[in-house]
């Protein structure tokens, strides 16, 4: 693409390149009639050479736009009778913005169409089950109304928010608190026929195994509510990374959830930090935090989940600890060296681990447990994933005298697997850290 220059001086040039639309509409197409709610589907290719973090649509002058995160949309957009502009949107990862408009025209329903019924076949969960979040929903079906089934979608008691999927069928997991819910499950025919059909399931706590944690631990919980989250590129990594955070209702178990949307070229790490307290008694600790990855997570190498703690002595013991997307292992961090002549290296542990085998759009729950001695040995004893015990235990030095002022602060940093540029969204709930 061809950049447009203009000079500030004689030796500065202001140089930019123009926006281009990069967004693709395959439902509706441009001039098409269609009965509201009607189908939506698009994607968007980069936007002005930027990754494209979000998409988004308005209808008409409106100035009301919906929003998702990632490079696709999926929706059923509601519109009066009449001639309308729908306004298909993307936005880059450095601000950029670009647009397609589809003209539509939306009919009425024609007459003899018989009154919508109820034709959505929900196969999971079952009316009246008890499930633990998230649970899965499968739900399909061929015709509504008499007419062929063009989406699927679901929304949770009263909430206005539906998740849409075209098809004829619906497989997703669903994330709701503990408690009595009505799980409402649709589908609308190609003419804009609705139908319903609704699920009353008891949401119960998961009993899971865990880690043993005394009743005299300290616990530091809801930590990705904590306002004092800082983002930062790895400088020991390559290449570049951005970070966005945001607290977002949905998906959530708690009802807040912190949004991490990562992008990176190169390699590129970045690490996101927050400072929990001062403690510099304290010996054994546990990680406890659940876990959502958003699909794709292609281009996710390591998910890495650190604590740090200033010891009476002045020096910083790092708990580093990571799923190795290159190894396949869980890695755990060591000093090869001297605390004032460190050799911080990652060593992988016996343990499996892989970020790219683990379910997508669905929580999981990581369990840490470690110690440490008064001279920063850090001794790695069990990790749980969703439940699953695995052991480490192994004794390694880890004490760093990095001048910092006392402190106990947490990481959690996403590494990408690719050279070329690459997002990646995941979402913490639950963060909690146990020390005693």
């Amino acid at each position: 693409m061809k950049a447009f220059c203009l000079p500030l001086s004689m030796a500065t040039l202001v140089c930019a390149v123009p926006a281009f639309a990069a967004v693709t509409v395959t439902s509706p197409t441009n001039g098409a009639t269609v009965i509201s709610p009607f189908a939506l589907s698009a994607t968007a290719s980069p936007c002005s050479l930027q990754t494209v973090s979000a998409m988004g649509y308005s209808l008409d002058s409106s100035s009301a736009t919906t929003t998702v995160s990632g490079a696709s949309l999926l929706a059923q957009v509601v519109a009066s009778t009449g001639a309308h502009v729908l306004h298909v949107k993307s936005w880059g990862n450095q601000g950029a913005s670009c647009v397609t408009d589809v003209t539509i025209t939306v009919g009425t329903t024609p007459a003899g169409v018989p009154a919508p019924t109820t034709n959505v076949i929900v196969s999971s969960p079952a009316n009246g089950a008890t499930v633990t979040s998230p649970f899965s929903l499968v739900a399909s079906g061929t015709q509504c109304s008499s007419q062929s089934i063009s989406a699927f979608g679901y929304s949770l008691d009263s909430s206005s928010s539906t998740t849409f999927v075209i098809g004829q069928s619906v497989s997703a997991q669903v994330t709701a608190p503990t408690g009595t819910h009505t799980l409402h499950v649709k589908s609308w025919g190609v003419l804009g026929s609705s139908c319903d059909s609704d699920v009353v399931v008891n949401v119960v706590a998961p009993t899971v195994a865990g880690p043993t944690i005394p009743s005299t631990a300290v616990a530091i919980t809801a930590i990705q509510n904590l306002t004092t989250w800082q983002a930062a590129f790895d400088l020991g990594t390559s290449g570049t990374s951005s970070g966005i955070m945001s607290l977002v209702l949905s998906p959530a178990l708690s009802g807040s959830a912190r949004q991490f949307i990562t992008t990176y070229s190169n390699y590129g790490g970045e690490r996101y930090s927050v400072r929990l307290a001062s403690d510099q008694v304290a010996t054994n600790f546990v990680f406890d935090t659940w876990m959502y990855l958003a699909s794709p997570i292609s281009d996710i190498a390591n998910i890495e989940m650190d604590l740090n703690q200033v010891m009476p002595n002045g020096q910083t013991v790092i708990f580093g600890f990571q799923c190795d997307g290159w190894s396949h292992s869980w890695d755990y961090t060591a000093n090869l060296g001297t605390p004032t002549s460190p050799n911080d290296q990652w060593i992988h542990s016996n343990q499996t681990c892989n970020p790219q085998a683990w379910a997508t759009n669905a929580w999981h729950h990581v369990q840490i447990s470690y110690s440490r001695d008064s001279s920063g040995n850090v001794t790695y004893k069990s990790v749980w994933l969703d439940g699953v015990q695995q052991d480490l235990n192994v004794t390694t030095a880890s004490a760093f005298a990095l001048g910092w002022a006392p402190t106990l602060l947490t990481n959690i940093q996403v590494d990408g697997m690719t050279a070329l540029p690459g997002t990646a969204t995941i979402y913490l709930d639950n963060f909690t850290i146990y020390r005693w």
